[in-house]
């Protein structure tokens, strides 16, 4: 018999679109996608040739567990140039992705029935994590008409005698908010470690990002490769972590994973080192594309009450259209062959949006936009 846990986790909504989105490819359709936050660029050419020089060298043995010393100096190098912040290499733990990183984050900071406090709403996968380390997922509600911040007061209440650390998300996933500054700065003062996931660093479009590593030591900052040199199938994060939990992390990372894979480890020194500019190009058309998204729900009636200024997201109430986000994604899905993010994916304060993400060409995103309006009107006739 499957287990309780595996019987009773939640789906991850956005693959089950993918996936339907898929079948109805196979059997000819064509599909628009607007629902993966995935990076539709390659791999920079340089961080190619890094990993098949590597593999040819016949690197692709195990490695320390930690990851190779010149990708954590790496990493250690970027963030004191990016943030001026000082890192030491020893504190840098290099991991498969960054899911793996924040589940080894909530491994090492849970014991059963120990609290972590996330946003509502929130990364669709975080109260799974959480619930797999076992521990409890606490949220706190975050709104539209404020922008999407965190309010420190409400936060300061949800706080419990369980509570082991709060996590945040900025640039965040789904509402593309960026956290600011004073913002960051009140939740650290909260007294309680905080998980800081900062995978969609560099993708800023307005303002700064500001990693949790400016304002306290008593934090976990969690990063990867994924988002910003376009490499999602490589599979390669990292943690930054205060010297305490190095040594438990790494004993978790020997038992789960062993080590990261080598030759992935070396492109991503050639991420750090070589593929900045290239990186920057890929920012600036994620940025006309957000424009081009924007413009185009706009034009479709929906109101945009704050507009995203990072990672490759735009959060669409959709409740006066259906109160039911889930219904609504795969109705349009079927009907106008554009794949959209319910809402509910994101927790309860997520239903009745819809997440669209512009990783998709600007040609995509124009036709894109004339199905979904197509769809609008025929579903306009059919109430009347």
């Amino acid at each position: 018999m499957p287990s309780k846990l595996s019987e009773e986790i939640s789906p991850f909504y956005v693959m089950e679109v993918l996936e339907r989105a898929k079948e109805i490819e196979a059997s000819g359709g064509s599909v628009i996608h607007f629902e993966v936050g995935m990076p539709d660029f390659s791999t920079p050419a340089v961080i190619c040739e890094a990993a098949v020089r590597a593999i040819r060298e016949g690197d692709t043995r195990y490695t320390h567990s930690l990851g190779i010393l010149e990708l954590r100096e790496a990493i250690s190098e970027d963030y004191e140039n990016t943030y001026g912040v000082k890192v030491s290499p020893g504190n840098v733990i290099v991991t498969m992705g960054s899911s793996p990183a924040l589940f080894l984050s909530m491994l090492a900071l849970l014991d059963p029935g120990d609290e972590i406090i996330i946003t509502d709403p929130h990364y669709a996968c975080y109260p799974q994590l959480i619930k797999i380390a076992g521990g409890v997922p606490r949220t706190v509600r975050v709104y539209e008409e404020e922008g999407y911040q965190i309010d420190a007061g409400r936060l300061r209440k949800a706080i419990t005698k369980r509570t082991k650390a709060v996590l945040i998300n900025s640039p965040g996933n789904p509402t593309g908010t960026l956290l600011g500054p004073d913002v960051i700065r009140d939740v650290a003062s909260l007294g309680v470690p905080v998980i800081s996931d900062e995978i969609y660093h560099g993708l800023v479009y307005g303002g700064e990002a500001k990693t949790i590593l400016e304002f306290t030591e008593n934090a976990i900052a969690v990063n990867g490769f994924s988002k910003l040199y376009s490499m999602p199938g490589w599979r390669l994060g990292y943690l930054i972590v205060p010297e305490e939990f190095v040594r438990p992390l790494q004993k978790l990372q020997q038992n789960l994973f062993i080590s990261p894979n080598p030759f992935v480890q070396r492109a991503g020194v050639a991420a750090i080192k070589h593929g900045k500019r290239e990186a920057l190009g890929m920012v600036g058309e994620f940025d006309r594309r957000r424009r081009a998204m924007l413009e185009g729900l706009r034009e479709l009636g929906f109101v945009l009450g704050t507009e995203p200024l990072g990672a490759f997201y735009v959060f669409v109430n959709a409740s006066g259209i259906s109160p039911d986000s889930h219904a609504l994604a795969f109705d349009i899905l079927e009907n106008a062959h554009v794949a959209v993010t319910p809402g509910i994916d994101f927790g309860q304060g997520g239903e009745g949006y819809l997440r669209f993400s512009y990783a998709a060409s600007v040609s995509d995103i124009e036709e894109g936009m004339s199905r979904l309006g197509k769809y609008l009107d025929e579903r306009k006739n059919k109430s009347r």
